[in-house]
C-alpha cells in the first residue's frame, strides 16, 4: 500500500461514530498509523501472507524516494515473501 506522506496523513485525526463504535487503537491516530495497524491485522489474522506499507511525498516519489514506517511491512520483506510463494508454486507445477 502506498500512502502520500503529508501532514494530513501523518497527523492524528478524529473519528465520527454515528453508527458503530471505532476500535480504540484507531482513535486519535493518523491515517498512516491506521494503515499500519490494518497491515498488522491482515498478517496476524493470516488473511494475507504479506503486506507492504510505504509513504512517499509528491516530489520524492517521482524520484523513487519513500519511507517505511514499520520494517515488518517493508517492500523488501514483501518481495521476499512473494518470491518464495512464486518459487514454491513453480516447483509444484513441474512434472
Amino acid at each position: 500500500m502506498l500512502l502520500e506522506d503529508t501532514p494530513k496523513s501523518t497527523s492524528p485525526v478524529k473519528v465520527d461514530e454515528p453508527h458503530f463504535e471505532v476500535f480504540s487503537e484507531f482513535k486519535t491516530t493518523s491515517y498512516a498509523k491506521r494503515y499500519e495497524l490494518f497491515c498488522e491485522r491482515l498478517m496476524r489474522e493470516r488473511l494475507y501472507d504479506g503486506t507492504c506499507l510505504i509513504l512517499s511525498d509528491r516530489k520524492g516519489g517521482l524520484k523513487g524516494k519513500f519511507t517505511e514506517p514499520n520494517q515488518e511491512f517493508s517492500f523488501a520483506t514483501f518481495v521476499a515473501s512473494l518470491t518464495a510463494h512464486a518459487i514454491a508454486y513453480a516447483k509444484m507445477r513441474k512434472p
